[in-house]
């Protein structure tokens, strides 16, 4: 079995192991916040993509904690890493991150995210379909200010201004609670630091763990018992709640170790503490009520069911769940949300109605809460929370002439945070921001960040995130694409560590024109294509543009197994884990940059029904180049011309799903060096014959409609292109505004035909005067030459070619076949080859190569070379012609000089074995230097000699006179072409003979790296 040696990639897993559990008997002032625990590293980042996350990693790691729990119990886990996804309430990631807390009873701590300012920007996880997962955010006190960052002044403690914001986009809170998301902490040796400062959510979660820990060991110390559920309540229930925070960004406020540890011992045998609340709101299933879109007056009102989920339920003493019993009392401090009073809670899904007040709530986002109190013991806090978030948007005057909303003098200081939600105007496609201090003395450093949510999309789907340098002397001007009828949040922040105020004059103006669409497909046998656009608020110049970037090619699977996995990929007690490994190849006739796409399975990770979908890619040698995984976009790789192939692992536990996905396909995205322009006219007729094309034109604000047609590609365009793809990729945009054309762009695509030959109308179109029998027998020739070149050499082959021979002698295609089976282009012998051919097999060679030689008249053949314009009646017939008699001509002069050479060299070899002297041999030879030098002057008559096609006999040729340098200079050039494990051993044997040994000994010591023996396994 291969084994491939990893390496740390990043310092980012020892910084975050060190802030939870670094331990240093002698200077306990770098100990981590739980020095005693013990820590285990599950490596979720694969080193091949980049360190980001896998499928196969993580349940691998899951695979681990589940086995663990009866040997070596893992009691928390951290997790600083995440992605935003697009759905939570699927997923198999997800499902098996609630199996291992549900039914293992392990604590999971994991980062909300650096994604913010803006709302619901938090990752996956804890953004899962339960809410098992506790979510950090990120804290910088007025002491790590100072200490850790040197700020000149001492802040008031704060969210940083990047951590992830709730809620998430389901309605859950998202973020559990805060803590301090910064420290200068360890390192690993290798990067010749002792400690480093680092700052992220990632830094917080690990706080946290190390809280847990903490408040495990007291709790296993004291023998008090606990859950994953009542962990997570008593930390949300004691965490200190702080007015001057964001609430989006601090959740329940801060961490309070002591006070938690006390929850957890005083509330140990509260009912409800091996059980969590499994909430679904609306006929979304939505894990809390979250109202942001374009609202009436109108009061709102959703059933709420409320499910008890115990812990480990399939071994719940069955005594346990029938006396499970809570009587709660449902509080909630906000007016406009009315809820029950009271709710009597069995083991059974019970459903509540909540209704929500919109009318007199003012502008901007108001959050509240149900909270379930326990009427025998409200002291503890609520058993659960129902999160209730409402955006009240502004809504832009249909009377303003320009659609703009201006905010003047609006102060700012260090993490000052103004949100603003606008209902964006059906008609507008992109949005201008304008910034401008108005202090000449006072500058600040500021985010902007403008999201609008879009159903079962990812908050990062229609994002805008900008960090940008405020002063009064320049107008900052930022733009965006938005979509119209969607509320859009527009944030500006001053960063948090830009110390001292500043006041801002800022407007958001909307634009742009909207087509009847948001992407666009057209067939290049549809002949036109049409598309309309609806005018915008006010008057828009447009300019239309096409630009094709990528052409994309289709390739299926080669073969496809379905096979069970190693134990390690067993989820206990014993469900197998199942791979579909997919073979696919595809050929680049150049050098492109290409990027891979599977786009059933791509961009889903967590929210996947499949938990892999790792592919990588290999070189026709089988050398790894690269690999991908669940965000296409990221994995762009330049590939010089040849023959590559993917492999893709698909794994799921259910075999029978696999077996779907056997034929599945995969598109290879070519990214064109020059992008291809499409012709766009403003009428039919004119796109009809290409005439005039449109330019520029405007289009008034009204109910006005302007149609766009799209003249499809010329056909001698493509065949230029020499591209073997199936469909083009771009974008098309409308504004001629620079600001609106950069971002206000839509997917365009543009789907090719079934190439098919093009037959060469050159007038001579004269009648075939062969019979059926004579194109017969022509047809039984050719199918005995093409398997002549087949054959292995021996009798068949011989017996064939003499009665070829004796039939059609003068057929061309009859000798390179026979040489092309004495040696054929893939097992090509090169200086220094270990097999050789006998002097019997060269010595045909080159009695059969002078046969063809001999056949064809030079003169005539370089006549043809030199014709710069031929005129005659039959000159593509002449020029199909001559150019396969010069074909077989260079072939045959190549085969006779490598030969010639071969032989020249044994003959060589011999003489010294025989102590003869190096003149004689060539005196009593009939081989000998010249009559090689004859031939290659005769070859290079005929083609260009640094051309690779002849680089076999130059090579030769080169060994034969003994010049290394140049036999090194030639192999290197065909070696660059196509890498070749047979042509790496010829050069080796060359830089030997030059006497350049260290280069020679480090190409034999990677040869392996460079050839390997198998494909890298996953």
């Amino acid at each position: 079995m291969k084994k491939v040696i990893e390496r740390s990639r990043s310092s980012h897993g020892t910084h975050v192991a060190a802030i939870a559990a670094a331990c240093f008997p002698d200077n306990p002032e770098l100990n981590g916040v739980a020095p005693g625990a013990q820590i285990i590293s599950l490596c979720i980042g694969d080193s091949r993509i980049d360190t980001e996350e896998t499928g196969t990693a993580l349940v691998r790691s899951m695979i681990r904690v589940m086995n663990a729990a009866d040997s070596q119990k893992i009691h928390v886990i951290n997790m600083s890493y995440g992605e935003n996804t697009h759905f939570c309430n699927a997923g198999r990631i997800g499902d098996l991150m609630n199996e291992v807390v549900d039914k293992y009873g392990v604590v999971w701590v994991a980062a909300a995210g650096n994604q913010g300012p803006a709302l619901s920007t938090v990752n996956t996880p804890p953004h899962i379909n339960s809410t098992n997962i506790i979510g950090v955010s990120a804290y910088v006190s007025p002491e790590m200010m100072q200490a850790e960052y040197s700020l000149r002044q001492k802040l008031p403690g704060m969210p940083y201004t990047w951590t992830s914001r709730g809620p998430t986009i389901d309605g859950d809170k998202g973020v559990s609670i805060c803590a301090p998301g910064g420290a200068i902490a360890s390192v690993p040796n290798y990067t010749l630091q002792c400690t480093q400062l680092l700052n992220g959510t990632s830094m917080a979660s690990p706080h946290v763990a190390g809280a847990v820990a903490v408040l495990l060991s007291g709790l296993t110390d004291k023998g008090v018992k606990y859950s994953p559920y009542s962990v997570k309540r008593s930390l949300e229930n004691t965490a200190q709640f702080v007015d001057s925070m964001d609430v989006f960004a601090q959740g329940n406020g801060l961490l309070q170790v002591e006070k938690a540890f006390d929850h957890l011992v005083n509330f140990a045998n509260a009912p409800e503490r091996d059980v969590r609340f499994h909430i679904t709101c609306g006929t979304g299933n939505n894990k809390g009520i979250y109202i942001r879109q374009h609202l009436q007056d109108k009061p709102r009102e959703y059933s709420v069911f409320i499910e008890p989920v115990f812990a480990n339920s399939d071994k719940v003493d069955p005594k346990k769940k029938i006396g499970f019993n809570l009587s709660l009392v449902l509080v909630c401090n906000a007016t406009w949300v009315e809820c029950p009073s009271h709710l009597e809670l069995m083991n059974i899904v019970r459903m509540i109605s909540v209704k929500v007040h919109l009318s007199g709530l003012p502008e901007g986002v108001h959050s509240t809460s149900i909270r379930a109190y326990d009427v025998k013991n409200p002291a503890k806090g609520p058993v659960f929370q129902i999160e209730v978030t409402v955006v009240r948007p502004q809504i832009i005057s249909p009377d303003l002439l320009r659609p703009i909303v201006s905010f003047e003098r609006v102060f700012f200081e260090p993490n000052t945070i103004k949100r603003h939600f606008i209902v964006v105007p059906d008609e507008v496609s992109w949005a201008k921001i304008r910034l401008q201090g108005l202090q000449v003395e006072k500058d600040g450093r500021f985010v902007v960040h403008c999201i609008q949510l879009l159903p079962k999309r990812s908050c990062k789907e229609m994002e805008f995130h900008k960090l940008v340098n405020i002063r009064a002397q320049v107008e900052t001007v930022l733009s965006f694409q938005v979509k119209g009828g969607t509320v859009l949040e527009v944030v500006i922040a001053k960063y948090w560590a830009n110390l001292g105020d500043i006041t801002l004059n800022y407007s958001i103006e909307f634009l742009g024109i909207k087509p009847n669409g948001t992407s666009f497909t057209m067939h290049h046998a549809d002949g036109l294509f049409s598309m309309d656009l609806h005018s915008g608020l006010q008057d828009e110049e447009i300019s239309p543009q096409i630009q094709l970037k990528h052409f994309v090619s289709v390739s299926r699977p080669t073969e496809a197994k379905v096979l069970a996995l190693h134990p390690r990929d067993t989820i206990p007690p014993c469900r197998p884990i199942y791979q579909l490994h997919l073979t696919y190849t595809f050929h680049l006739a150049r050098a492109f940059e290409v990027y891979i796409n599977n786009p059933l399975l791509s961009p889903f990770l967590y929210e996947s029904e499949f938990e892999a979908q790792l592919w990588m890619l290999f070189d026709s040698n089988k050398q790894y180049i690269t690999s991908g995984d669940a965000f296409a976009n990221r994995y762009s790789v330049k590939l010089e011309k040849g023959d590559y192939t993917i492999l893709q692992q698909v794994r799921h536990d259910k075999k029978e799903f696999l077996e779907k996905l056997i034929d599945l396909p995969i598109q290879v995205c070519h990214k064109l060096v020059n992008p291809i322009a499409m012709d766009i006219y403003g009428t039919q007729s004119q796109a009809m014959i290409t005439g005039k094309k449109m330019v520029s034109a405007v289009l008034f604000a009204g109910k006005f409609m302007l149609p766009l047609y799209i003249a499809p590609l010329p056909a001698e365009k493509l065949q230029k292109l020499h591209i073997n793809g199936h469909f083009f990729t771009g974008t098309i945009s409308f504004a001629k505004d620079e600001f609106g054309k950069k971002v206000d762009v839509y997917p365009f695509q543009y789907v090719l035909t079934d190439p098919s030959s093009k037959k060469n109308n050159t007038g001579n179109n004269k009648p075939n005067n062969k019979t059926k029998l004579e194109e017969y027998q022509e047809a039984i020739r050719d199918v005995k030459v093409n398997w002549l070149a087949k054959l292995d050499p021996g009798c068949e082959a011989d017996a064939l070619y003499e009665e070829l021979c004796s039939e059609y002698k003068d057929h061309l295609a009859v000798h390179t076949s026979m040489l092309n089976c004495l040696e054929p282009d893939s097992q090509r012998e090169w200086p220094g080859s270990e097999k050789n051919l006998s002097e019997a097999v060269l010595n045909r060679m080159i009695e059969i190569a002078k046969v063809v030689v001999k056949t064809i008249d030079k003169i005539e053949v370089l006549a043809h070379i030199g014709t710069k314009n031929d005129q005659r009646e039959d000159a593509p017939k002449i020029k199909t012609a001559m150019d396969r008699q010069r074909t077989a001509l260079i072939d045959a002069l190549v085969r006779q000089g490598s030969a010639t050479a071969r032989l020249y060299l044994l003959q060589k070899h011999k003489s010294k074995d025989k102590d003869d002297d190096q003149d004689s041999t060539n005196e009593s030879s009939q081989i000998n230097l010249k009559v090689i030098d004859d031939i290659y002057l005769d070859l290079v008559g005929f083609y260009d000699p640094n051309d690779s096609k002849i680089s076999h006999f130059t090579a030769w040729h080169e060994a034969a006179h003994g010049h290394y340098g140049r036999l090194v200079k030639t192999l290197i050039k065909v070696n660059e072409e196509k890498n070749s494990k047979e042509i790496e051993y010829s050069l080796i044997w060359a830089l030997n003979h030059a006497g350049w040994k260290f280069w020679a000994n480090y190409l034999s010591s990677t040869m392996s790296v460079r050839y390997p023996p198998a494909y890298r396994l996953f």
